[in-house]
């Protein structure tokens, strides 16, 4: 082992030792958004706008949420009545027609769990009849729709937030400290990526047993969509279908984006989207792929984004910063910091001769005699046990319903988060790059 091996061996190795003796591993505090009362402690009337698969997890988190209770619920379809009661654990009116949970002015507030297509059309009328809305993601189905949505909300001056619950995450909270702190100085790339391998992460739903057009009104459900006939697998497993979903930036895209932006603090549309991807299992008549990779150009920064329905390799999201690097995996953050500190040339050396090296060498430990400083520690940390985000989520909205103060995934974080997720389908079916045209508002490429 020459000289310099010998001493970037003891210096590295000593180093490595002091990072895992002084590896840090913490618990977040729990949030206590969801066990406390709204200020003045009203209680916000809400009622909720489809009950099914996300419908009734909402109602399920919103029972934990004190500042909020549910006063009615609307759905097209015969069980999905049914479940949402179930999921509420309280006997509350529901009826087919939510226009009907519009007229009430006991409702101060609504909650909208229907099909992406749907968005515009329910959230306008709940804007017009003087309701604030929590939207679930993505916001808008299109362009036009989310400008339509964003204008509504601010004209009519209602709160508005979208469902992207890890918004309100203690662990993407944490995150967000870290990263302003600026201790992971410079970061110029992002990764993320969610994946999934079963039939149910590619939304291929079973087929209730009593599906048909006798209990579910095909007729509305449908409303400004293409006409077709009665289709059981379109209405459960609609995120396959342009005519109603965005596939898996629709779905798994906009969890990605929102946590990005949260964590950034960017609260704004990119400028370019590149994709590519492949259908390549779920071949049953979908119009979405079931791999999708996207690389995207937000002021300063890239961002590699990808979903994949055929491997489960997990729910990260990385910010590779020049100081350090913060993982958010699932529930656990972690911030490893990398080694920047001060080190004599090696490889280049290589081609020297013996002479020069040596003098390389003996000059640089001259110019640096102390022992470099150990690497800051790895800190780890974690979502408190039993937390639930969504129920954050609900609580935040409904204080700010009381307060009448912005939420963070407000109508334009929303907006620009959905409208990231139309490049990406964009540039994949257009096979070209997506381009954000500000000045006309639309998507170019």
């Amino acid at each position: 082992m020459g000289p310099i091996s010998r001493r970037d061996f003891v210096r590295l190795g000593a180093g490595a030792v002091s990072v895992a003796a002084a590896a840090k591993s913490i618990a977040l505090e729990p949030s206590v958004l969801a066990a406390q009362s709204a200020p003045s402690d009203r209680k916000i009337r809400f009622v909720s706008i489809g009950t099914g698969i996300r419908g009734c997890d909402l109602l399920r988190s919103a029972k934990k949420v004190q500042s909020g209770v549910c006063v009615g619920t609307a759905d097209l379809y015969e069980m999905h009545r049914k479940a949402g009661v179930e999921a509420y654990g309280s006997e509350v009116p529901t009826t087919k027609d939510y226009r009907e949970l519009l007229d009430r002015k006991d409702v101060d507030a609504v909650v909208v769990a229907v099909a992406d297509f749907q968005h515009r059309h329910v959230v306008l009328d709940c804007v017009a009849a003087g309701k604030d809305v929590y939207c679930e993601k993505p916001m808008s189905h299109n362009v036009a729709d989310g400008l339509a949505m964003v204008k509504a909300v601010q004209d009519g001056k209602r709160i508005f937030q979208a469902g992207s619950q890890r918004v309100s995450s203690t662990v993407f909270k944490k995150a967000a400290e870290i990263y302003k702190s600026g201790r992971l100085g410079e970061v110029t790339s992002i990764e993320a990526y969610t994946d999934r391998n079963s039939p149910s992460g590619a939304w291929v739903y079973p087929v209730a047993p009593d599906a048909s057009a006798e209990t579910i009104d095909w007729t509305t459900w449908l409303r400004d969509a293409p006409q077709r006939p009665f289709d059981a697998a379109r209405f459960f497993r609609w995120r396959c279908f342009a005519d109603y979903g965005e596939g898996v930036a629709g779905d798994l895209f906009v969890h990605l984006l929102s946590g990005m932006q949260c964590v950034t603090g960017i609260n704004a549309i990119p400028e370019r989207a590149y994709s590519t991807g492949s259908l390549t299992h779920f071949k049953d008549g979908r119009d979405f792929p079931d791999l999708l990779v996207t690389l995207y150009d937000y002021p300063g920064v890239r961002v590699n984004m990808h979903c994949n329905q055929n491997n489960a390799a997990g729910d990260i999201t990385i910010f590779y910063g020049k100081e350090s690097t913060l993982t958010i995996n699932g529930n656990t953050l972690t911030v490893t910091s990398q080694d920047t500190r001060p080190q004599p040339e090696g490889y280049a050396l290589d081609g020297w001769t013996a002479e020069t090296k040596k003098k390389y060498l003996d000059d640089w430990h001259a110019a640096h005699p102390q022992a470099p400083a150990p690497l800051p520690a790895t800190e780890t940390y974690s979502a408190p046990q039993g937390s639930d985000d969504t129920a954050d989520h609900l609580s935040n909205f409904f204080q700010a319903v009381v307060t009448r103060e912005h939420v963070v995934e407000d109508e334009v974080f929303g907006n620009n988060c959905a409208i990231a997720c139309h490049m990406a389908n964009h540039s994949y079916f257009h096979k070209n790059v997506a381009m954000w045209d500000a000045a006309s508002q639309t998507i170019k490429g």
